[in-house]
């Protein structure tokens, strides 16, 4: 697991500095984003737990995922739909937007939250299950130049079915592998912990 982690932030590293991109215009993108809103919500935070808030998340990691979306590498009925149609520029003005918002917290389980706060700062070593904190940092807040999102209070119950996602590899758009070979070895008790301590990180 060492050296997958190892691997891929070699690769990201050099794929972020040389696919630097144009920013975004925040007032286009918010125009842009009204059939958005219907499931992320107002300003990106949205209401169902199903759909992620995007507010606040970094645009880098915004418009890889939309491109995804765009090119079938990741599939969802609704969004796969949404993002064809949007050519680079809508995309790169939606991330500038959402990126631009600040995102909401939410309730947790703290007792739940408690057990998945070890999982997040030091993973399970027997089970070759790497901090999910190494990544996405102390405070959830990931890396923008290495392509880590910011999971911070992201909903439990979102987290929870992408982590699933990895480990049944359905989703496969992280670069490296590296989030399936972490999700391979969690069980769902250790998936929900988790996932709440991770919605109880504030932004």
């Amino acid at each position: 697991m060492k050296k997958n982690l190892i691997a891929v932030l070699a690769v990201v590293g050099v794929v972020s500095v040389g696919s630097v991109q144009a920013a975004g215009d925040v007032a286009a993108g918010k125009a842009r984003a009204a059939g958005c809103l219907a499931c992320h919500g107002p300003a990106g935070n949205s209401l169902n737990p199903m759909w992620p808030k995007l507010a606040g998340q970094h645009s880098n990691y915004i418009t890889r995922q939309l491109k995804a979306f765009k090119a079938g590498v990741r599939y969802d009925p609704m969004m796969s739909a949404m993002a064809l149609p949007l050519d680079d520029k809508a995309v790169v003005d939606l991330a500038a937007y959402f990126a631009s918002e600040k995102r909401s917290a939410g309730a947790v389980d703290p007792v739940k939250a408690e057990q998945g706060k070890q999982i997040y700062f030091a993973g399970i070593p027997d089970k070759g299950v790497t901090a999910c904190g190494s990544c996405h940092g102390l405070e959830g807040y990931g890396n923008p130049g290495a392509d880590f999102p910011n999971i911070a209070s992201q909903h439990a119950f979102y987290v929870g079915k992408a982590l699933k996602d990895y480990r049944a590899k359905k989703r496969t758009t992280d670069p490296g592998g590296v989030m399936q070979a972490v999700a391979a070895n969690l069980t769902d008790a250790e998936i929900d912990v988790v996932a709440q301590f991770v919605q109880s990180l504030r932004p």
